[in-house]
Order: C-alpha cells, then structure tokens, then sequence
C-alpha cells in the first residue's frame, strides 16, 4: 500500500503559521535528509499562557523567532515530545530567556556508549510526564500519549476538545519515521501505531511536514507499509541465507534509495530483525541473522 505523504509545505523559517485558532506553528531552518524542510515547534494557546511544543535545536535565529511569536504573552510551559538533538536542545536558551517550566517523559533513555549517540543528554523535564498526564493553561488542555517506537521517550500530546494531535516524530505527512536500535524499537513502534489507529483525531501536527488532515487513512498505509517492509526482509533472508542488516539494504530497498539515507535505513532493517528475532521469525549470531524454521 503506498503512503500518500504530503510534499509541498509552504512554510518558511520564523514566520508564524496559524493552523488553529489556538495553535500556531514556527519553522525552525534546519533542513536535512532527517528534518526535511526543518523541525515544527507549535505555539498553543492565544492571549494568555502559551505552551511551546519542541523548541528545537541549538538555534539563536529560532529562539528569537519564538520569543517574536509571542510578544505579549506568557510561555509558561515548555513541552518536550522526544530527546533527539533537533527537538529538545533549544530548551535550555528559552527556559533561561521565559523562566517557563519544563515537561516531558524523562531524560534520554539510551546511553552515548549502548547506542544513544543520536540523544540529547541534557534535558531534564521539571515536570516528568507520564502516559495520559495531563497539562493546561488558560485556553487549553493537552493529554500526554506515549507512543514509544522512534525513541523511548517519545510523546504524542492531544490537544483536548479540538480532534487535534501533536503526533511529532512518530507520525509524519513528509516521511516515515526513523526506528533505530536500541533506543528505536520496532515491536513498540507499531504497538504505538495500532494505539493511535484506534483514536478519531481528525488532525495530525507533526515534528516535520505539513499538517496532516484525516490521519487515520494515513496510519493505516503506515502500519502496511511496515509489514510489507518486514515480508520482505524474511524473503531477503530467505534468499541470503545469512545477512546482516546492513546487506538487506540493497535487497529490501532497492537502486532508488538516496545514499544519504542507507545507515539510517540499515538500522530501521536492524529494527525489524530484533522484532522478528522477539517474535521467533528470525534467529542471529552476532550481526547475522537467518530466518528461523
């Protein structure tokens, strides 16, 4: 089934976009193979206390494009959805400059030396929020998911009474989604797809892309889309032999896959080998697996 991703985006770095009549959105220039056009903080709320989701990166221009966007108002929350480098780094410098607390699931789950080299170490939420905490102002309310998959610590917010959900990096409308061992897990990747499968949210905001109206189509070519990657990958270990996952790339993948992209898509193989491994599909010695009988 293929994904209808969404491949234009209008925004551009430090304009605000309004998308809701309490939300907003702020472009961060920090395009790449991984952040596409740039990482979203969204603004929510008007008037009153504000909440910012995702700061960002390190990024003196973005900060100042906050602290533009909402002149006039109070940031009195600072939200975290997961502690990879270009989401939760920008905290500190707007914590420093608005005094707001900060929120999230906890710190970077994964250690530097077991694999989380792609983490931001630093954060440390004010606030831990657990799966369906609850945060609020003075115009809304925000229901934490946690949706573990593309990083342990990862959260969806919805944003209660409007059917919108902040789905950050484990749903997006430009892309699928890295799921990089250890700290990525593809078994709760997916656990956390079919939880959001079963919500009615009628609008997704993502951490990249474009907003993505009627989401649940769009989750359900995704949750295709990863058992048919994973078939495959069971018919190229079938042909193999043996492999690692880095020599399932080509077969899985095929010629069009961007170069940039092939350690990345190296892991994201890896991860779907230790769910087959959990699962009893596949068995491994060392970084070579096989299918098992």
């Amino acid at each position: 089934m293929s994904i209808p991703f969404i491949k234009h985006d209008a925004a551009s770095p430090g304009i605000v976009e309004r998308v809701a009549p309490t939300v907003r959105r702020l472009l961060c220039g920090n395009p790449g193979p991984f952040t596409w056009r740039g990482t979203n903080t969204w603004i929510v709320g008007g008037g009153g206390s504000v909440a910012v989701l995702d700061p960002g990166p390190e990024d003196a221009g973005h900060l100042a494009a906050i602290l533009r966007a909402t002149e006039g108002e109070r940031i009195t929350h600072i939200l975290v959805s997961h502690t990879h480098r270009d989401h939760s780094p920008g905290v500190a410098a707007l914590q420093a400059a608005t005094g707001a607390r900060t929120y999230g699931f906890g710190p970077h789950m994964t250690p530097p030396d077991q694999g989380g080299e792609g983490g931001d170490h630093t954060f440390r939420p004010d606030v831990t929020l657990p799966d369906e905490g609850m945060v609020e102002g003075d115009d809304w309310r925000l229901s934490a998911i946690h949706t573990p998959g593309h990083c342990a610590n990862h959260l969806c917010f919805a944003l209660e009474g409007t059917g919108i959900l902040f789905s950050a990096d484990h749903v997006m409308s430009w892309s699928t989604s890295v799921v990089s061992p250890p700290d990525g897990d593809m078994r709760a990747y997916m656990q956390s797809l079919a939880r959001l499968a079963e919500r009615d949210d009628r609008l997704y905001l993502p951490g990249h892309g474009a907003p993505l109206p009627e989401p649940r189509p769009f989750v359900a070519a995704l949750t295709a889309h990863r058992l048919e990657r994973e078939a495959k990958v069971l018919d190229a270990l079938r042909a193999a032999g043996r492999a690692t996952a880095a020599e399932l790339v080509p077969p899985v993948y095929g010629p069009a896959l961007d170069p940039r992209l092939a350690p990345a898509a190296a892991r994201s193989l890896l991860a779907h080998l230790v769910k087959l491994g959990l699962e009893g599909a596949a068995a491994r010695d060392g970084e070579q697996y096989w299918e098992a009988r």
